[in-house]
């Protein structure tokens, strides 16, 4: 059989020629296997209606054999023919026949170098979109970091709002002077610590010493 893959052939008819001949081929060889059974087994029936026939049946059988292999050779040989003719002359599309999905090639006709340079061109694209892809999942993973930062701040000053309320319904002063004062304050009580450390250490050295 034909080795050329005829995928042209293929796609118009929706199988290659060669798996259509090869049908062709196992459906005539298995109604030849079945006509010579056919035709073994009526010989048989005459024999058995012939009184003193010296046929056995394996004699039949081993000439049916050979009558089958004689004919399968000749209709191998016929069928190579046929199988060749109609390849080139019914299965086959010409040359110059364009599919009618295929009939864009013939108005915007490329060459292998234009062909190759636009396949580069969509890979620079792809991969361009891909970088576009990546870069905006970053700046939505950003803009969520923001929300979460934005929400805390949010806390904070909420909260300041609230203390300042608190600072003026005590009557302690506005919200700057209080931090002004709790800061001083701290700054007293850090040294006043410092003091209380040193001199607990002092003891603690003296209590050894004695």
């Amino acid at each position: 059989m034909s080795v050329d893959p005829m995928a042209y052939e293929a796609q118009f008819f929706g199988f290659t020629p060669q798996t259509c001949m090869l049908r062709i081929y196992l459906a005539f060889q298995d109604y030849l296997f079945e006509v010579m059974q056919v035709v073994e087994g009526v010989i048989l029936k005459k024999l058995d209606k012939m009184p003193g026939c010296k046929i056995s049946p394996s004699q039949v059988r081993k000439c049916t054999e050979q009558f089958l292999l004689f004919m399968k050779d000749r209709f191998d040989k016929l069928f190579g023919k046929m199988e060749e003719v109609l390849l080139q002359l019914v299965l086959s599309i010409p040359k110059n026949v364009l599919l009618p999905e295929d009939k864009v090639h013939e108005q915007f006709p490329y060459s292998p170098e234009q062909f190759q340079a636009l396949q580069e061109e969509i890979r620079q694209l792809q991969l361009q979109c891909r970088a576009e892809v990546a870069a905006e999942q970053a700046l939505r993973a950003e803009l969520e970091e923001q929300k979460v930062v934005k929400a805390e701040l949010e806390k904070i000053l909420q909260w300041f709002d609230d203390l300042e309320k608190i600072f003026r319904e005590q009557g302690i002063g506005s919200l700057q002077e209080s931090l002004a004062f709790l800061t001083q304050s701290s700054k007293k009580l850090q040294v006043v610590l410092k003091e209380v450390e040193q001199k607990s250490e002092k003891l603690k050295l003296h209590d050894k010493l004695m």
